[in-house]
């Protein structure tokens, strides 16, 4: 290996529909953007862009999707409410944080699910509130 090569790190990402800039802190704390009047002790991202996508188009609220790559600034684990209960081995890249994650950049431009997908998604997360089944730890 040559003296002037590098390793690529990894990128995370963090969907939602709250106007940041770089360098803000998503914390704990605030108002999930999944769960009616929770606030979570828990953040939570993703190193793929397709499940950072989800979570914008998901999160409550009437504002613009915003899609963020975002770095940890503590300890990270692997989303117990997708690795162990949906995608074992975590093939999402699923992660969250009791420590915050601080905004690099807004990623300019990508690619929204189909309004058939959207719509399936929806229904399937209706389905599991109605079953009680939609508990984010």
């Amino acid at each position: 290996m040559s003296a002037t090569a590098s390793m690529f790190s990894q990128s995370f990402f963090h969907g939602t529909k709250a106007d940041l800039k770089p360098g803000d802190l998503i914390a704990v704390g605030y108002q999930s953007n999944f769960a009616e009047a929770r606030q979570l002790s828990w953040v939570y991202f993703t190193g793929t862009l397709d499940a950072a996508i989800w979570g914008a188009e998901l999160a409550a609220g009437s504002s613009r999707e915003r899609i963020y790559i975002v770095e940890p600034t503590g300890p990270i684990e692997n989303d117990p409410n997708l690795t162990d209960k949906k995608f074992p081995g975590n093939p999402t890249l699923s992660y969250r944080s009791r420590d915050p994650l601080r905004v690099i950049a807004e990623v300019a431009n990508w690619q929204r699910h189909s309004p058939e997908q959207l719509r399936q998604m929806k229904d399937g997360l209706s389905n599991l509130k109605a079953e009680g089944a939609d508990i984010i730890d």
